[in-house]
């Protein structure tokens, strides 16, 4: 159990009612570049934790970070990521710190919403469900470019136009608010090193995996879509820029063709199979009196088509 501490630093926690699932928050830094951000989801977070709740802070390979914020907040669990640089492993020194029944990551430049942990515990207390992907709401640090698609909100990890609606089975959450029971984490062996952020590289689809092996564990376990676990996330202007852009959806195809090297297409490509077909050709429509977004959203599909390519290049040469 985590609880306040005396002094300035103090953080007051709210308090579990009996019955609820006890919650592990785990939230995964790297930098001093984001230690304002940081900050901020840790009071917004620790506001919402109960008596019975934790909150803990991996550090993915920064001792001063990590001696920094234990030092400023001395109530709360501050640990190293013990495994190969990457979010994917500090995710896993997360969940092996973990002595929660639901492990709830969020990003560590997003905020939770009021009431999002209470929409986490209602939610997980139904049977069958075993993970829920939260709404992740864009935060521009100025303003979202005027050529940015809707569609492509993914590409700075956010919600896009096309996303299930609330309470429908997904495939897999986005990352920066997301929610799994520990054990069925535990089970599946966490999260691939093989995939995933490292630093700036702007990789993914550790949260695909985990999905995907999630229901390959338990065919009758849920992976939900839950609007009222809300988070904003913070979109900083060098991520608003074209070259960030392209980039993103780049190295997402190349984590793609890596996913499909482990799952097998069919499982790899399910959502996308809908969101190529189906998506992006009423996005084309949608902006046809937008030319630039127009442009923006064929040239995200073809760099992330680019990218699988050279994703399936790179596997082949390895066999």
């Amino acid at each position: 159990m985590v609880t306040g501490t005396s002094g300035p630093s103090a953080i007051p926690f709210a308090e579990n009612r009996s019955g609820e699932p006890r919650l592990s928050v785990v939230i995964c830094c790297y930098t001093e570049r984001r230690r304002q951000q940081v900050e901020a989801a840790i009071v917004a977070t620790a506001a919402q934790l109960g008596d019975a709740d934790e909150l803990i802070i991996v550090v993915d390979h920064n001792p001063d970070l990590s001696a920094d914020l234990a030092a400023g907040h001395p109530g709360l669990i501050v640990v190293a990521n013990k495994g190969i640089r990457g979010l994917s492993e500090a995710r896993n020194t997360g969940t092996d710190t973990a002595s929660g029944d639901v492990v709830v990551f969020i990003d560590d430049d997003a905020r939770p919403a009021p009431g999002a942990l209470k929409a986490v515990r209602a939610r997980m207390a139904e049977a069958h469900v075993a993970a829920i992907g939260g709404a992740v709401e864009a935060r521009w640090e100025t303003a979202a470019p005027e050529w940015f698609p809707d569609e492509f909100g993914w590409v700075v990890g956010c919600d896009y136009l096309g996303l299930p609606h609330h309470g429908a089975a997904i495939r897999n959450p986005i990352g920066a608010a997301m929610a799994v029971r520990r054990d069925a984490l535990l089970d599946i062996g966490g999260f691939s090193p093989a995939l995933g952020r490292r630093g700036a590289l702007p990789a993914g689809c550790e949260e695909t995996l985990m999905g995907i092996a999630l229901r390959e564990r338990n065919p009758n376990d849920r992976i939900v879509r839950d609007t009222t676990f809300r988070v904003t996330h913070l979109v900083p202007d060098d991520r608003g820029t074209f070259r960030y852009f392209t980039s993103r959806c780049y190295h997402e195809g190349r984590s793609k063709a890596v996913l499909a090297s482990l799952t097998g297409a069919d499982a790899a490509l399910a959502s996308e199979r809908r969101y190529t077909t189906r998506v992006l050709p009423a996005g084309v429509w949608r902006h046809r009196r937008s030319p630039r977004r127009c442009a923006a959203l064929v040239a995200g599909f073809l760099w992330t088509c680019a990218g699988y390519a050279r994703g399936l290049a790179e596997r082949r040469s390895i066999r």
